[in-house]
């Protein structure tokens, strides 16, 4: 390798601590095959108990269980609506990061309750399996399983199906993707939009921003590599993938729901997420592309009072109720 080929671009100086601060808490124990368990271990630790999170806000939280892929077990999700419910109301359908070997279905759930407040949504978190254990295409079949239960009790739960969007971060912007492409090819359901957050879309771990982040910042190519491994076990790097689970391998991205993706300029994820919109747009469908410069994966969530991050959450909200109005 060349270093100055594939030297690193350089993070925001605002960003510097909000990125210490994620090694430190998240990425304590390099993530290698033999430490996976202890990682995600570790990872539960880090996640506040619902109860925190909520606090007094004005919400309803609930689990339901609901049938799974056919053949599997069922599956969990959790339910936030604004209390006292809803009537007609839009659906952020939430994925969970954590390369799909970590985390569960309360990773991100503050954000979630945010969203349902601020758009008087309905928000439904969902629990899929996780690799090894459960390899390819067990968690975007679980993810897909969860959408279609929550079209189907639309009216119980006061949605309306038109203005369901998928959303989710890394492994969850990779699932949401898939999760959108499964929707596309089965006749349904509908979704509104897909809201790819620095998602993780390509197995091959080859592009120019995988090798400038190679043992370098938060979900380094090392990182990448030990998930894909675990998700995909010897099919990896072959064509006997699932597209849906490895979204990049797609052949075909038209018909899709219009899409947001957002990445920072100085992690992994860089060229997947721009070569993913940028074949979306040469099928003649809409994408809404965001890299921003300096930003580390996941950049807005440890940095949040840093400019780039006020920035890019005010565009996050902006495509969010342009396509909630516009449905």
């Amino acid at each position: 390798m060349s270093t100055g080929q594939y030297r690193p671009v350089p993070y925001d100086p605002e960003l510097e601590p909000g990125l210490a601060a994620f090694l430190d808490l998240v990425e304590r124990i390099p993530l290698r095959a033999d430490t996976i368990l202890a990682n995600r271990a570790h990872f539960a630790t880090i996640i506040p108990p619902v109860e925190q999170m909520v606090g007094d806000l004005p919400v309803e939280v609930e689990d339901r269980t609901v049938p799974g892929p056919p053949g599997a077990p069922d599956v969990v999700v959790t339910v936030v609506r604004p209390r006292g419910g809803v009537t007609d109301a839009p659906a952020l359908y939430s994925i969970h990061g954590g390369g799909m070997v970590l985390g569960n279905r309360y990773f991100g759930l503050a954000g979630l309750v945010e969203d349902v407040l601020r758009f008087g949504a309905v928000g439904v978190s969902v629990e899929y399996r996780l690799a090894p254990e459960h390899p390819a295409p067990a968690a975007v079949e679980d993810c897909y399983a969860g959408l279609v239960w929550l079209a189907e009790h639309a009216d119980e739960l006061g949605v309306d199906r038109g203005r369901i969007v998928v959303t989710g971060a890394s492994a969850g912007g990779g699932l949401s993707a898939g999760v959108a492409l499964l929707a596309r090819d089965r006749g349904g359901p509908e979704i509104a939009g897909q809201m790819l957050m620095c998602p993780m879309l390509d197995d091959r771990n080859e592009s120019v921003s995988t090798r400038q982040y190679d043992g370098i910042g938060a979900w380094d190519r090392n990182n990448n590599d030990t998930a894909w491994d675990a998700i995909l076990g010897p099919l990896r790097g072959t064509d006997e993938v699932s597209p849906y689970q490895v979204p990049a391998r797609m052949a075909d991205l038209s018909g899709l729901p219009p899409a947001y993706l957002d990445v920072g300029a100085a992690e992994i994820f860089r060229d997947e997420t721009t070569e993913y919109a940028l074949r979306i747009w040469a099928t003649g469908g809409q994408a809404e592309l965001h890299v921003w410069a300096g930003g580390y994966h996941g950049f807005a969530g440890f940095s949040p009072d840093a400019e780039v991050s006020r920035a890019a959450g005010e565009a996050r909200l902006s495509w969010l109720r342009r396509i909630l109005r516009a449905t």
